[in-house]
């Protein structure tokens, strides 16, 4: 399957919209951003395990990232309430499930040899850093290679416009994310591609996860 697979187009999805599928587990669904392979692919997804839900033991052999929305996710490391941020490396494998149900946005098989180390951030009790305009935070996340980043937004912060090299990614986790292209609330997911330029704001106030440069 290829979904949204031709990094050099933008792409805005509000998942609200998307339907939910099923996937070859019981309990767990899923809405696909965009995919490149079948059941082993390449692939953005938000995931929804059901209360008392089970993913059977597997590999990430390209490594995955996961922001958790709701609920409490679990393997056989943990148990990881809303905010929380997981990075397992290429090679690793685990079993996750959840007990009361929860759901996750999800990036597989996009990672490389410099993530070598499992890595967990609480975003709920990080530390939140000046950013580079009054107004604006930033937590990073996964800090191996080409990080993650968390971004927070006060009401009325503008940015300069600025270009991304490598391409840029964003999920609005809260509020209402603006740029000259449109408004994006929570749930919104925008892919921009390489060399892609915009003025981005928040009149309203946000927080968004950013990946950047990894859509050459």
């Amino acid at each position: 399957m290829n979904l949204h697979a031709d990094f050099s187009e933008r792409i805005v999805l509000n998942h609200h919209a998307l339907i939910w599928q099923m996937s070859p587990e019981p309990g767990v669904e899923r809405k696909m951003l965009d995919r490149i392979g079948d059941e082993v692919a390449k692939a953005t997804s938000i995931v929804r395990y059901a209360a008392g839900a089970e993913f059977a033991r597997h590999a990430h052999d390209l490594g995955e990232e996961i922001l958790v929305l709701d609920g409490v996710f679990s393997d056989e490391t943990g148990h990881y309430p809303a905010g929380t941020y997981l990075m397992n490396p290429p090679g690793s494998s685990h079993t996750p499930f959840s007990k009361e149900g929860c759901t996750l946005f999800v990036k597989l098989r996009h990672l490389g040899s410099e993530q070598t180390e499992h890595e967990i951030v609480n975003t709920q009790t990080a530390q939140w850093l000046q950013g580079l305009v009054p107004g604006l935070t930033v937590m990073p996340l996964m800090r191996q290679g080409t990080g993650s980043t968390l971004v927070r937004w006060a009401p009325q912060t503008y940015f300069n416009p600025h270009r991304h090299y490598g391409g840029e990614e964003i999920f609005v986790v809260e509020g209402v994310f603006e740029d000259e292209h449109g408004r994006y609330e929570a749930g919104y997911w925008i892919r921009s591609p390489h060399m892609s330029i915009h003025k981005p704001f928040s009149k309203e106030g946000c927080t968004i996860f950013v990946k950047t440069g990894h859509l050459l």
